[in-house]
């Protein structure tokens, strides 16, 4: 049987809802173009502080929710926006009870994050540098480039419902 859970954790691993809320902390702020030290900076704290925010090693009280969302102009739902029902089912609430496969679920969940192209740094700052071209119709040319780049036979997912 499971022990009951310590501050949000299970098992000694952070709480999926905590890394869940912290990943999308790092995303906005990226998007808003702040360094983590500079989030830090408008909110008092280090970057080693926010650094553990985002990974869901502290936890992110509401106060301290609000004051981020306040510095990243973004409603406090968004935080949340996008937790599975699978990972809202790993929460402390719900494993006080014997659960045989956890682990795997965990593991499961954490290797989807991992694959999730939106958790990548990179991802982030092109989409931020997209949407920062002034020039719409410029801004297009650049999209339809790194698809033409990306599908050389010009089969993709998008295909069909962008062709103008």
């Amino acid at each position: 049987m499971r022990k009951k859970s310590m501050r949000g954790r299970v098992d000694g691993e952070p709480n999926p809802v905590d890394v869940h809320v912290g990943n999308r902390v790092r995303i906005y702020r990226t998007l808003k173009g702040l360094s983590q030290e500079k989030l830090g900076d408008a909110l008092g704290l280090t970057f080693q502080q926010v650094q553990k925010y985002e990974k869901g090693l502290n936890r992110i009280g509401a106060s301290r929710l609000w004051d981020i969302s306040q510095v990243l102009e973004t409603p406090i739902a968004l935080f949340y926006a996008g937790i599975t029902e699978e990972t809202g089912s790993l929460s402390p609430r719900h494993v006080q009870t014997v659960e045989e496969d956890f682990d795997g679920k965990l593991s499961q969940i954490m290797t989807q994050f991992d694959a999730d192209p939106l958790n990548r740094k990179e991802s982030l700052e092109l989409m931020r540098a997209y949407y920062r071209i002034s020039d719409r119709n410029l801004a297009h040319k650049v999209f339809d480039l790194i698809k033409t780049l990306a599908y050389p036979d010009g089969e993709n997912e998008f295909s069909a419902t962008n062709n103008k």
